[in-house]
């Protein structure tokens, strides 16, 4: 850290120098402009830049250099671990830099590092055009996109790195670049589920895939017909076409106009089934689903993004959550996983939910760091409360069901999906060989670790 007189000769000139704000400790609007979206993260940096373009984030990175601090990047904020913001360092914000602009005859659209989901739906659904994006609208489009990027859209379209056509990006000496397959090849392989880094991403370029026509089927069983719920859904999906995703989740019956007022508050099983195409072929792959006796039911056409912000999770909550990736969905597993919704915490924003893989994730590259690529199934234990009093509970609960899981495990995780689980998980995210290129990549391009609030690659 320098001198109290050159940081704070440096803080001015920041001041002076940067298109967009500025926020130290002592200024208005500092506590709001350090809130993200997990409540449980309560980090104070010494420095918060509200950038505005490329030139921004150039000047941020080299006050941060300048002053021998850490930097921590924001685009959309969602990521559970908090990794948006550190202590006493500085946070390079983008969300004004929210710009998208589609390419409809070139199937290519370019995302600014701030958007988040809704920026990058909205702009595409004209063109009837869509690439795999995060299961919400407020997922920041280059955190998911550059961990992997899992969604509804996955086992029609591939894993959202597998739709990565280039990144521009500021490195930690505060110059740009953009990487892709023919320029920085390796760089461009590490973005490839490596994360931020790497650098600061201040646009993606995705290729677009048509998707004219989307519906979906949401039923509500009682909890104990998990079992069998799960079975059937698994039937649809292991016979059915790569247009249907979704998963079986465990939830608190919402308060929605679609739910009985009886059932509000209590535990429920939920089948949702997405399909990138028209209601009425949709409701023919559900046929056996509806047959199951239940308590709610919607099924209908949407346009794409208006469904992404249907499952929208409410900011300023308590989160944790984890994830395995599994082998299978033998039968004894299918009775496990509906076991431990049994302790799951009620009534809480709290979801179990299993999802399926496969399709044209498992037909990707094969080449990319994302080795839980060949799952068919995986769980994702979702823990989110309000009452801080919970906070042990809740994430006991999301342990307990990774242990519960743990004999079917592939060992390969999606880190988007998982906090600060320490350094085996990232290897498990990654994979152990290519956490060796990886180090390499990182060792080239951020040989001091600037960029260290994430799934952390050490330079080697």
């Amino acid at each position: 850290m320098a001198p109290l007189s050159k940081a704070g000769t440096a803080l001015a000139a920041l001041r002076e120098d940067l298109t967009g704000e500025v926020f130290a400790p002592e200024d208005p609007g500092y506590d709001a402009a350090r809130t993200v979206f997990n409540a449980m993260i309560d980090r104070k940096p010494a420095v918060i830049t509200r950038c505005e373009s490329e030139a921004d984030v150039i000047t941020a990175v080299r006050f941060a250099r300048d002053l021998d601090l850490p930097v921590a990047v924001r685009g959309g904020g969602h990521s559970v671990a908090g990794m948006s913001l550190n202590d006493g360092g500085v946070v390079v914000d983008m969300r004004r830099m929210h710009e998208v602009t589609v390419h409809p005859g070139a199937k290519a659209v370019r995302i600014a590092g701030g958007a988040v989901m809704s920026h990058l739906d909205r702009a595409c659904q004209p063109y009837d055009l869509a690439t795999t994006g995060g299961r919400v609208s407020t997922t920041g489009v280059a955190g998911f996109v550059l961990g992997g990027g899992s969604g509804w859209l996955d086992r029609k379209f591939g894993l959202a790195v597998d739709n990565l056509l280039g990144v521009d990006l500021v490195t930690a000496d505060g110059s740009t670049l953009t990487a892709t397959a023919e320029d920085h090849p390796e760089l461009f392989w590490a973005l490839h589920g490596g994360g931020g880094n790497f650098g600061v991403a201040t646009s993606l370029t995705l290729r677009l895939h048509e998707l004219a026509e989307f519906s979906f089927c949401l039923l509500l069983y009682p909890p104990e017909a998990g079992p069998q719920v799960l079975r059937g859904y698994r039937e649809l999906i292991e016979s059915g076409p790569v247009e249907a995703a979704g998963g079986v989740i465990y939830l608190t019956a919402p308060p929605e106009p679609f739910v009985p007022p009886h059932l509000v508050g209590t535990l429920m099983t939920a089948a949702l089934v997405t399909y990138a195409g028209g209601e009425e072929d949709l409701r023919t792959l559900v046929g056996p689903l509806l047959a199951l006796p239940h308590e709610a039911e919607v099924l209908g056409a949407i346009p794409y993004p208006d469904f992404q912000c249907m499952l929208d999770d409410p900011p300023g909550l308590r989160n944790y959550w984890s994830a395995e990736y599994l082998t299978g969905l033998p039968d004894e597993l299918v009775e496990v996983f509906c076991a431990r919704a049994t302790t799951m915490p009620v009534p809480t924003g709290t979801q179990h939910a299993m999802f399926p893989l496969g399709g044209a994730i498992a037909q990707g590259p094969a080449q990319f760091p994302v080795p839980y690529r060949d799952a068919p199934w995986a769980v994702h234990p979702f823990g989110m409360w309000e009452d801080p009093a919970d906070d042990e509970r809740c994430r006991q609960w999301v342990k307990d069901v990774r242990a519960d899981v743990r004999p079917w495990s592939t060992g390969s995780v999606y880190l988007n999906f998982t906090g600060d689980e320490g350094p085996e998980r990232v290897v498990a995210g990654l994979g152990e060989e290519n956490l060796h290129r990886l180090g390499a990549v990182k060792r080239e391009y951020d040989p001091d670790n600037v960029f260290r609030f994430n799934h952390n690659i050490k330079p080697t």
